[in-house]
Formats: C-alpha cells, sequence, structure tokens
C-alpha cells in the first residue's frame, strides 16, 4: 500500500510584521533611579515599553555619553567642551558603561516577565559624529573617515546592547530607535565649529543617506529613527532603510513625505504631547485630531491604528515626574480611540 506523501509546502512570502505597539516612549524620563523608572514604564505603556535614559544622573547618562559608551574598539572622555575620541577610555568612559550596566540590571529584575516588543535607543550615526570632537579638535562630522569608524563601531555596539537586552528580558522582540536631532542641522550646514565662532559646512545628503543606511542595514532589528527637530529629513531617513520613523506631529508639515512614508509601509511614531510640562487635552480629542490629520493624508479611516503609534514629542528628561506619567498615560489611552468601532 503506497504511503500518502505530504504536500509540498511554499515558504510565505510575506515577511513578518514587524512588532509595533499602539503607544510608546521616546526614551528620556526624570530621575535617577532606573528601576523605579521602568516600572513606570511597564506599568504605562506596557505594550511597546522602552529602556529609559535617565540624564540627571549626570555625565555618562547623556545621549552622547551613554551611547558613547556602546563603541566597540573606539574610546571617548569627557573634556570642558564635551565628550572626544581618544586613544585610551578613562574615568568618564567607564562611568558611562558602568551607569548602561545598571540599566540592564535593573531591567532583568523588573522587566524579565515582560513578553512582546521593547525599544532600547541610541544616538543615530550622524548625531554622534556630530555629538563627539576628534583628538584634533573639531567635530568627527568633518571627517569622512571618522564617521566611517564610528558608524560600523556603533554598529556593532547596538548589536551587543540587543544581545544583552534579549539575554535579560527573553521574550522581548527588540525593536531600536535611532535620535538624530543633529541631523537637520548636519544637511543645512547649521552646526556650530568646536569654537563655537563658525559654521561647519553642509553635508550633502546622498553621503548622509548612504552613511545612515549603512548603520541600519547593520542592526540586528526593526530600526525606528527619531527626530522631533524642525524640518525633519523623512524621505532621507525612509529612504536609508527605516521601519519607522518617529517626529514630533505638530512640526512636521510635508503630507507627501508622510503620504510616501505611508504607501511604502513605513510605520510612524507620531509625537502627539509636547516633551515638557504643558496642559494635556482630553485622550478623546487627541484621537480626533489624529484622524483628522489621518483623512488629510487620504487614507482609510480603519486603516489608522495599524499605521501608527503615539508618543510625546520628544524625550522627557525635561518634564515633572508628574507630567511625565501623566503624558505617557495620555498617549496610550488616546492610542484606545483610534482603534476601528
Amino acid at each position: 500500500m503506497a504511503t500518502p506523501t505530504e504536500p509540498e509546502t511554499t515558504p510565505d512570502p510575506r515577511p513578518v510584521p514587524a512588532p509595533w505597539g499602539p503607544a510608546s516612549g521616546v526614551g528620556s524620563l526624570p530621575g535617577t533611579d532606573p528601576a523605579e523608572a521602568l516600572r513606570v514604564v511597564l506599568g504605562e505603556l506596557p505594550e511597546l515599553p522602552h529602556l529609559p535614559e535617565l540624564p540627571a544622573r549626570g555625565p555618562g547618562a547623556d545621549l552622547i555619553g551613554r551611547s558613547a559608551a556602546l563603541l566597540v574598539d573606539l574610546a571617548v572622555d569627557l573634556t570642558p567642551g564635551g565628550w572626544r575620541l581618544v586613544p585610551r577610555g578613562g574615568i568618564d568612559l567607564r562611568r558611562a558603561q558602568e551607569l548602561m550596566s545598571r540599566d540592564l540590571d535593573a531591567l532583568h529584575d523588573v522587566a524579565e516577565p515582560h513578553r512582546g516588543p521593547f525599544k532600547v535607543q541610541a544616538a543615530g550615526p550622524w548625531t554622534l559624529a556630530a555629538g563627539l570632537e576628534r583628538e584634533r579638535g573639531e567635530r568627527a562630522v568633518v571627517d569622512p573617515g571618522a564617521r566611517r569608524d564610528l558608524g560600523q563601531s556603533l554598529a556593532e555596539g547596538i548589536a551587543a546592547h540587543v544581545a544583552a537586552v534579549s539575554a535579560r528580558v527573553p521574550g522581548a522582540r527588540v525593536v531600536v530607535q535611532l535620535d538624530e536631532p543633529s541631523l537637520p542641522a548636519v544637511l543645512q550646514g547649521a552646526l556650530p565649529t568646536a569654537s563655537g565662532f563658525g559654521r561647519l559646512p553642509a553635508v550633502a545628503a546622498p553621503d548622509v543617506e548612504s552613511e545612515l543606511a549603512a548603520v541600519v542595514a547593520a542592526v540586528p532589528a526593526p530600526v525606528v529613527v527619531h527626530c522631533c527637530a524642525n524640518r525633519a529629513p523623512l524621505d532621507l531617513l525612509r529612504a536609508a532603510g527605516a521601519a519607522a520613523l518617529s517626529f514630533d506631529l505638530g512640526l512636521v508639515q510635508d503630507l507627501d513625505a508622510l503620504g510616501s512614508a505611508v504607501e511604502a509601509g513605513t510605520h510612524l511614531f507620531t509625537g502627539v504631547v509636547p516633551g515638557t510640562d504643558a496642559p494635556l487635552p482630553a485622550p478623546r480629542a487627541t484621537a480626533s485630531r489624529l484622524r483628522a490629520w489621518w483623512r488629510e493624508l487620504g487614507f482609510p479611516a480603519d486603516d489608522l491604528h495599524a499605521a501608527v503609534t503615539l508618543t510625546p514629542a520628544c524625550g522627557l528628561a525635561g518634564a515633572s515626574p508628574g507630567y511625565a506619567r501623566a503624558a505617557m498615560t495620555h498617549v496610550r489611552e488616546a492610542a484606545q480611540y483610534l482603534l476601528p468601532e
């Protein structure tokens, strides 16, 4: 008797959906206790929590110092003018690394049971190059060789960071956010020189795109690129391979760029409330504002909830603890009103 053969199966060509949630934070929070900050984030943003950044802890907890602590085979030190690339790291780099280690310990203690998407943040390659000086002075952003080395080192360090987070929270599906607040200034030639008396020349958009794309491609997780500055170059960020764009909804006027992003399947992290203390509208009012914006873009109403993740406009480090919690509560509750009826 012939044995029936198994029907042939073909692989599903559809990509695995990226792990987005309805609401999240940008990254920074007020305070100095990483365990307490994590408890607040997990309570307020349970479907897409993030690893909080706490710059109030001082040097090494700031965006540049914290991201420099991830670099592989490159060292930094803190000078009166800011962070600088050096041949050998000292006490300032060790402090930044120790702060990150404490965050990872708190992550294991507080968030180990978490299952689902979890976001971590680091400076993007252009903001990091703009924020670090070379040994001989001037920002690393002016030196193509230094930028290339930084990008490669950063991507390798982020990959190790993703692995460290995954080891401490085995059920997490890690998402990486690259923060690029300096990118518009890089493109516009608006970055001040190290002396502060001049401006650095603009970097050509194709160079910006290709170097950012190299880092995005090397990160072993879906990448969100965040820029809450004026004139955020959304088309460039999408072309560089970002799976999602994060921006201040109140500052973005280029509806064509947003429409192109949605049509390309790029997810949108829409910043809908200020990053510092301000009166908050009712969550339903925020949802109505988003629906009106979505109609202006010309997409079906029922697609909105799946296309966006609501966030504050920027990090919340400059906010009071009460406002920071209220802002996170607000975006979570507003996102619930976007669900189709």
